[in-house]
């Protein structure tokens, strides 16, 4: 595969019908991230996010349901620690999808590198009201550890902001992962414009 290079703004949604909203105003690089929804469901909300990302030019990210993006067509997976017990990587790239793993720690990043990833992910970098987390704010000196230690791109997560993001994005992040800043706000769509419009030089580093 052709070496990757990730969009800086990486929002992480929580439906198809999320992923129409964003994609439509210029984000290039979505995470699609389902939970809590029936087993049969979960096909029907991929391959509709994967149409709708198609129509908008947008590379989708397929969180955890590795098997379903295998069987749609989808060309890139996202995995967590949990995921990847009995996960079948030699599947995955047999079907030719891009993987990215989450870290949280030096032994997770050990894992992690093993599988050869697309990117690597580490968070949470901020306080995250998204979820309880085992895992201490990352900040920033962690993103430049990592950074030093892997070749392929870093995504951060956890508590970005879009004033936030600079500091992310200097410390040595490729791309940072949002989810509340988006979803969660006010006007989403023109959140959405706000955040390409800030992240916009660092497209053409």
């Amino acid at each position: 595969m052709s070496a990757l290079k990730l969009d800086p703004f990486y929002p992480v949604l929580p439906d198809a019908s999320w992923v129409a909203r964003i994609a439509s105003q210029g984000a290039k690089f979505i995470q699609l991230r389902v939970k809590d929804i029936e087993p049969q469901a979960v096909k029907t909300e991929i391959a509709r996010a994967l149409e709708f990302a198609s129509a908008h030019g947008c590379q989708l990210v397929v969180n955890d349901y590795w098997r379903e993006a295998i069987d749609l067509g989808a060309d890139f997976v996202h995995l967590g620690q949990s995921d990847l017990v009995g996960v079948d990587i030699a599947a995955i790239e047999a079907a030719g999808i891009r993987i990215g793993i989450s870290t949280h720690s030096i032994a997770e990043l050990d894992i992690a590198l093993g599988m050869d990833p697309d990117y690597v992910a580490l968070g949470p970098i901020y306080p995250t009201m998204l979820k309880a987390m085992p895992w201490a704010p990352q900040g920033l000196d962690r993103i430049a550890e990592w950074r030093s230690k892997i070749s392929c791109p870093l995504v951060a997560i956890g508590g970005i902001t879009l004033g936030r993001a600079p500091d992310v994005l200097a410390a040595g992040a490729s791309s940072a992962a949002v989810v509340t800043d988006v979803v969660m706000s006010e006007d989403p769509e023109q959140r959405t414009r706000d955040w390409i419009a800030a992240t916009a030089p660092c497209r053409h580093l």
